[in-house]
Parts: C-alpha cells; sequence; structure tokens
C-alpha cells in the first residue's frame, strides 16, 4: 500500500521561497516515478514536477521551470519541491503522486498514488 504524506505549505510573499516535501517509503520513492501537481480554486489539477523512479530525470511544467526544483532527500523517502521566486500564481493546494510508469506520471494516468494535498498561497 503506496501512502504519501505532503508538507510544508503555508503563506508566503511574492518572491520568496518555500519546501513541500512528499513522505513515503523508501521502497516507493525509489520504485516509483514521483511528482507534484497542483490544483488551483476553480481549476483542474495541472502537473508541476516529475522525477524518475532512478532519479536521472525530471521534468518542469513551463510555468515553474527555473524556479522550482524536485529531488529526492539523502534518506531516499522523502521528495521535496523546492520552490523559489514565488509568484500570486503559484497558490494552490500541492498534491504528491507516486505512479508506476514515468510517461503515465506526467499525464496523472494509469497505476497513481496521491497525498491529500498541501496548501501553499502566495500574497502579492
Amino acid at each position: 500500500h503506496v501512502q504519501l504524506v505532503e508538507s510544508g505549505g503555508g503563506l508566503v510573499e511574492a518572491g520568496g521561497s518555500l519546501r513541500l516535501s512528499c513522505t513515503t517509503s523508501e521502497h516507493t520513492s525509489i520504485t516509483y516515478a514521483m511528482g507534484w501537481f497542483r490544483q488551483a480554486p476553480g481549476k483542474e489539477r495541472e502537473f508541476v514536477a516529475g522525477l524518475s523512479w532512478d532519479g536521472f530525470t525530471t521534468a518542469y511544467s513551463d510555468s515553474v521551470k527555473g524556479r522550482f526544483t524536485i529531488s529526492r532527500g539523502s534518506t531516499k523517502n522523502t521528495v521535496f519541491l523546492e520552490m523559489n521566486s514565488l509568484k500570486t500564481e503559484d497558490t494552490a493546494v500541492y498534491f504528491c503522486q507516486a505512479n508506476g510508469n514515468w510517461g503515465a506520471l506526467l499525464s496523472a494516468s494509469g497505476l497513481t498514488y496521491w497525498g491529500k494535498g498541501t496548501p501553499v498561497t502566495v500574497s502579492s
């Protein structure tokens, strides 16, 4: 059973930084592709960043490229999303996803597991 627990969300001013954490088992982190999605009020859930199971491949949406970084912690049971230069449009609930297939992770399809999300609010 795959469990994902997000943390690290909160209120931050525009231009600031936050680091989100997705805690799971080490087995999950190194077996599944891991990713972050977000859902703003009234909008559909969208892809933010992804990390392949082996940690060698990353992907980012155009809207966060150069500002956000996804990585796996040294203990391998945590996946981080470092968010810098935050904008008001980054305000959303951020969800962690584990997926058995890299390509499916990007489209949130196939064998997919979700956490309950952590809210991020960026004020102007």
